[in-house]
């Protein structure tokens, strides 16, 4: 067991064994997921994390089933929050852990199984390649062009949202909706990159962080990567049409107008 954790006050925390065998030089790597309500998922992408990664992290949004526990009974360290709170809540949360612990890379991956974990080496080649503080996965840059049962809406959104973003970023980006990305724990510590706003509590903060390592002039990097959705009555995703859409585009506002900094 792991004993030298530092722990978040007022979250509960277990501990799983390290992972080791380190590819990366003297990276230190956490897998982060945020999960809600993903019992039938989360052990599928707690197993799917290759060996490079040190620690996977999943941070419980509020739970009503049995996620926390399958993603502990995996060997993922869990930080349970108690109540949902909203995805950017919970990357805080783990971000927040990984600071704390001395890691110097976050792999973000999705608690639904939508992700290919594989291809965390595919991110942090290019980030050591490029020496970048963040790697955006690209599902259009990807080899397949195989979504799986990707909703309509959704294929329109993650077409419109980059537009919209590149017209206000310097740096330009073909998805930036995609929750699969590494970010180095330099960048989260930037005292201009205030992610404890709270209202970054939604998808806003994953645009947020994406936007101000662009404007801060930090190094972005993009790779292609497999997203693939599950069938409908599995669940495809927890945003909504309309409310979930503003949530990712609201940043793009805010800050575009500096009515947020």
């Amino acid at each position: 067991m792991a004993s030298d954790a530092k722990l978040i006050p007022g979250f509960t925390v277990s501990l799983a064994t390290e992972r080791p065998d380190r590819m990366f030089g003297d990276l230190r790597v956490m897998g982060l997921v945020p999960v809600l309500d993903e019992e039938k998922k989360i052990g599928l992408v707690v197993e799917r994390v290759p060996q490079i990664v040190d620690r996977v992290l999943v941070v419980d949004d509020g739970s009503t089933d049995g996620s926390a526990a399958v993603a502990r009974g995996k060997g993922a360290e869990v930080i349970e929050l108690g109540r949902t709170l909203g995805v950017g809540a919970a990357l805080r949360t783990g971000f927040e852990y990984a600071i704390a612990n001395d890691f110097d890379v976050v792999v973000v991956m999705a608690g639904n199984n939508k992700d290919s974990p594989e291809e965390i080496p595919l991110l942090l080649s290019k980030m050591i390649e490029e020496d970048a503080d963040l790697v955006q996965g690209s599902r259009w840059l990807g080899e397949s062009d195989d979504f799986g049962h990707m909703p309509f809406y959704r294929k329109v959104a993650t077409r419109l949202h980059p537009f919209v973003f590149n017209l206000i970023s310097p740096v330009k980006l073909t998805d930036t909706t995609n929750g699969f990305r590494a970010v180095t724990t330099r960048l989260l510590s930037d005292l201009a990159v205030d992610l404890r706003q709270s209202w970054l509590d939604e998808y806003e903060l994953e645009v947020y962080l994406l936007y101000k390592a662009a404007t801060l002039g930090y190094t972005i990097g993009e790779v292609g990567v497999t997203k693939r959705y599950p069938p409908k009555s599995l669940g495809q995703t927890k945003m909504k049409p309309i409310t979930g859409w503003w949530s990712i585009l609201r940043p793009l506002v805010l800050l575009g107008f500096r009515l947020k900094r």
